[in-house]
């Protein structure tokens, strides 16, 4: 069947639309702020083949374009052996595992099948970030964890609502093995619910245009998101281009961890191999490769945003080399800090290697981590428990154009971090400041941007904290010229002293009592370009807000500023000397 470009376009618009009203009704009707106002969670629409993906929510967290993928092709694949329950109408599968297709134990998937005259023609799939899914400590979060199962409950697929019916039997294992369970239904509902409106929405898309016509519409929009990246890949030169990125320790053994890449491009694809990378190591810093495959892919995703969503998209990305590594977790292996954290630094290598090939496209590296901090405890006055759990954003880097943003979400998402009088109002908690991580960014022709600091206090009762960050120990490097960012900080304060974890942001199950103060500052991004470049002009702007000293102005950009705060020199005169 041949398709017009108008129809075609609309087609794919309302695809899109199918997956964002999903995104919209899950936020709205969730309980849990980490879903409701921070939006970590994404829908999105899978063939009923094989799972390949058709459509995302453009508000969707980017790293689970790959890996709800997989997590569908997985349970497509499990049924057809019979090790899965066949589906019925109104079934919605739940499932969790990280090596089968998933990313940690928190990211929970729900996987429907949608009918059209008794079969099926597609999955609906979406995945939430619950606060909490048991495990060694409250959130999820175990820097120390050395088995998956210290991290929380690990779900296969199974059915979790059958025919339309909750199955009240495996929801109650669920609740059993989990902390604050009394709060889970209203995630549950919500995310089950924003499954019935896609199956509502698209079920009208079809009736409006035909079964036929949207299918062919769905096979074509994939050779064209292969053509449009076969023809962005053209952009990068032939050759190999290498990058190592590199983890500050994996929360038990205190050694960095490195991801080595080399990007080939030949022909109209290109590869990335990852041999040599570091082995599998004790703690929760390893990938599934579900993760490290999204991660390239939504690292490219960064490059090209023009290339839409599809399967397609991924066809001319060839992904090698993680065999061994820690790249690639299999059981028993704990992996709770390879989605938010690991696949960043996986991305970051991207950055890295492609930034001299497509210097007017790629930007120096951003902060890379989304400052995973969990904090469990009773609090008296409500008489209960509580798990919360803050996400933070950072710096974002340099690039060709401008400095990077301030207090942008991680690169493998949209996520935003809750507001302060949300986490007050449901926590036992007051933050004392929340505000830029001044002069964070690195200096650059285009500076970093600036990342995050904020401290809270535990008002009452008891809570343990626990931390799963990265780029304590290294900053967020700058690339063309430009300087590293600034590293990620964490500090406690309890009874006049300062506790620095030994893994400077990762530790777990640090014991809170009320007054007792967090303080976390988040990286800046990397810079771009000698930084002696930069128009003195904007280094001035840069000291007259606050964002950097005069000393530092002088020291970090060469820009020596007078009594009333103009520079002295422009930059060619920088250069000249």
């Amino acid at each position: 069947m041949t398709l017009d470009p108008l129809t075609l376009s609309v087609i794919q618009a309302g695809l899109q639309q199918v997956c964002d009203e999903m995104d919209l009704s899950f936020s709205r009707a969730a309980f849990s702020p980490v879903i409701a106002e921070a939006n970590d969670r994404s829908d999105g629409i899978y063939a009923a083949e094989d799972g390949a993906l058709i459509a995302q929510g453009s508000q969707g967290l980017p790293v689970f374009v790959g890996t709800m993928q997989y997590s569908t092709r997985v349970l497509t694949e499990r049924i057809a052996a019979g090790i899965t329950a066949a589906p019925q109408p109104g079934d919605i599968y739940i499932v969790n595992d990280p090596y089968l297709g998933g990313t940690h134990l928190m990211d929970v998937r729900f996987v429907t099948p949608f009918y059209r005259d008794g079969r099926i023609f597609c999955w609906l799939s979406n995945t939430g970030h619950w606060p909490d899914t048991g495990g060694s400590v409250p959130g999820g979060f175990s820097a120390s964890a050395t088995a998956v199962e210290q991290e929380g409950l690990r779900l296969p697929p199974v059915k979790l609502f059958k025919q339309g019916q909750l199955d009240q039997e495996i929801y109650q294992i669920i609740c059993s093995n989990i902390r604050v369970a009394d709060q889970r239904i209203g995630d549950v509902q919500a995310q089950a619910a924003a499954l019935l409106i896609g199956a509502d929405r698209l079920g009208a898309l079809l009736d409006r245009y035909g079964d036929d016509t949207v299918a062919a519409a769905i096979a074509e929009l994939r050779l064209r998101a292969a053509a449009q990246m076969r023809a962005c890949l053209a952009l990068l030169p032939e050759g190999r281009f290498e990058a190592s990125a590199f983890i500050d320790s994996d929360g038990v053994v205190n050694e960095p961890l490195e991801i080595r890449l080399a990007v080939t491009r030949q022909g109209d694809q290109s590869t990335f191999d990852f041999t040599g990378s570091s082995a599998p190591c004790m703690g929760p810093m390893n990938s599934v490769l579900a993760t490290t495959l999204s991660s390239v892919y939504l690292a490219m995703r960064h490059i090209f945003p023009e290339v839409p969503i599809s399967a397609g998209a991924f066809d001319p990305l060839i992904v090698t080399g993680y065999e061994g590594t820690f790249l690639d977790a299999q059981y028993p292996r704990p992996v709770s800090g390879c989605a938010a954290e690991v696949s960043q630094r996986i991305a970051e290598a991207v950055f890295l290697a492609l930034a001299p090939a497509l210097p007017n496209r790629v930007t120096a590296a951003p902060a890379g981590t989304s400052g995973n901090f969990a904090l469990g405890g009773h609090d008296p006055e409500k008489n209960r428990d509580f798990v919360m759990y803050q996400l933070s954003g950072g710096g974002y880097g340099g690039n060709a154009d401008h400095d990077g943003l301030s207090n942008g979400c991680s690169t493998i998402g949209i996520s935003k971090a809750p507001p302060v009088e949300i986490m007050e109002t449901q926590f036992p908690v007051l933050y004392h400041h929340y505000a830029l991580h001044e002069g964070s960014g690195g200096a650059g022709s285009h500076r970093g941007g600036f990342g995050l600091d904020y401290a809270l206090e535990l008002r009452r009762g008891t809570a343990t904290a626990s931390f799963v960050m990265d780029h304590g120990r290294f900053g967020p490097p700058g690339t063309m010229g430009g300087r590293d960012g600034t590293p990620n900080k964490v500090e406690i304060h309890r009874n006049g002293t300062i506790h620095v974890p030994e893994h400077l942001s990762k530790e777990q199950d640090i014991p809170l009592q009320p007054g007792d103060l967090v303080h976390v500052r988040t990286p800046g991004g990397g810079g771009y370009g000698d930084p002696r470049t930069r128009a003195p002009e904007k280094v001035a702007e840069d000291v007259r807000l606050g964002r950097y000293t005069a000393d530092e102005a002088q020291q970090l950009f060469a820009v020596a500023l007078g009594p009333d705060g103009t520079p002295d020199l422009p930059a060619t005169a920088r250069l000249r000397d």
